[in-house]
């Protein structure tokens, strides 16, 4: 008796699970072998009826048993739509005003508003707009120096000085990619600064006087500068090599350097733009003597410095070399301000400063 019981009992979980394990039918299949058109019992009346099929193996994650009942007109109906946005680049199937060929128009209604300059003509730059563009000051006073007084004066000084040497050995006389390289790095601590003044901001519940965007202002306009080198030298594979190590190298340490002693941090900023202003000095030097050509000015610095047409490349160097006198005064009055025991947010910031 149990054993016809037992052999009941196997013969009702082999009809149960028995099309799981050994059916014939792939997984993955057509949806066409999975659908049956039984007609009959009306007016000739067809009823669609979806079939289970059954992979072969259970898989991890996925479903045994699944109903694959497919209406061909929705499937070709979905296509033309997906057709229509990839042409469009919206769901709604209109290019809203862009004019541009390959424009991306967003359905959320992020579209790109047409800028124009002041005479109307079309602008070209999306890294930047027309109010964001100024005339430097070139009559800047160039010679101004912290004299290094204190401790810490002295610590940063000597630091700079001690990071030009090996900039001095590798770059030489090649002007343009060291302009370069120094743009990479002068680029790091107005983005450092400003995102740690930001985050204290938010801690403290209280404003930053301004200093966020100041200093946010100074690694954009830095940046700028690198954009505009790029279009005069074309770094080597071993400068871009060298471009990641001093990044990742620097950010780290002037974040620490943040930290601990925010005096000591824009004070070390402050040197590297007086070297900096050297630097570009003896760019110009070059330039006067013929040692590089004085190519015509990229277009990029032309819209951005508000320069006049016939610009070369000797008018960019002294646009670059006004900015960076103008960083090393924001950055010493930063210092100076910790060093009468004073915050940031107390003293407003040189916003606009050019």
């Amino acid at each position: 008796m149990m054993c016809r019981n037992a052999t009941r009992a196997a013969r009702t979980m082999l009809w149960m699970v028995g099309p799981r394990y050994f059916s014939a039918t792939p997984a993955g299949g057509s949806a066409a072998s999975g659908m049956k058109l039984v007609t009959g019992g009306g007016a000739g009346r067809a009823e669609l009826r979806s079939l289970a099929t059954f992979t072969r193996f259970p898989v991890f994650g996925t479903r045994n048993a699944s109903t694959l009942a497919v209406n061909d007109a929705e499937e070709k109906d979905h296509q033309m739509k997906e057709e229509r946005v990839e042409k469009t680049g919206s769901a709604g199937g209109s290019v809203g005003g862009s004019g541009q060929k390959g424009a991306v128009v967003s359905y959320w209604g992020v579209t790109p508003k047409k800028v124009t300059k002041g005479d109307g003509t079309e602008w070209r730059w999306s890294c930047f707009m027309p109010w964001e563009t100024y005339k430097s000051d070139t009559t800047i006073d160039l010679k101004k120096h912290h004299v290094p007084t204190t401790f810490l004066d002295k610590m940063a000084y000597w630091t700079v000085k001690a990071l030009r040497w090996p900039t001095d050995i590798f770059f030489q006389r090649r002007y343009g990619c060291r302009a370069m390289m120094l743009e990479t790095v002068a680029a790091v601590p107005g983005m450092v600064g400003g995102m740690l003044l930001h985050l204290k901001s938010l801690r403290k519940f209280e404003h930053s006087g301004g200093w966020v965007k100041a200093l946010l202002e100074e690694a954009e306009n830095e940046r700028m500068h690198l954009m505009t080198f790029m279009e005069v030298a074309k770094p080597r594979w071993y400068e871009r090599a060298l471009v990641i190590a001093v990044q990742g190298v620097f950010f780290n340490a002037y974040f620490l350097t943040y930290i601990v002693s925010p005096k000591l941090a824009h004070r070390i900023v402050g040197y590297l733009e007086e070297e900096a202003i050297h630097s570009y000095t003896e760019f110009l030097k070059e330039l006067d003597k013929g040692n590089i050509d004085n190519l015509p000015a990229p277009a990029i610095a032309v819209d951005y410095w508000q320069l006049p047409p016939g610009s070369t490349l000797r008018d960019v160097v002294m646009v670059v070399r006004a900015d960076e006198a103008h960083h090393r005064d924001v950055n010493h009055f930063a210092s100076d301000i910790h060093y009468h025991g004073r915050e940031l947010r107390e003293a407003p910031a040189p916003v606009g400063y050019h």
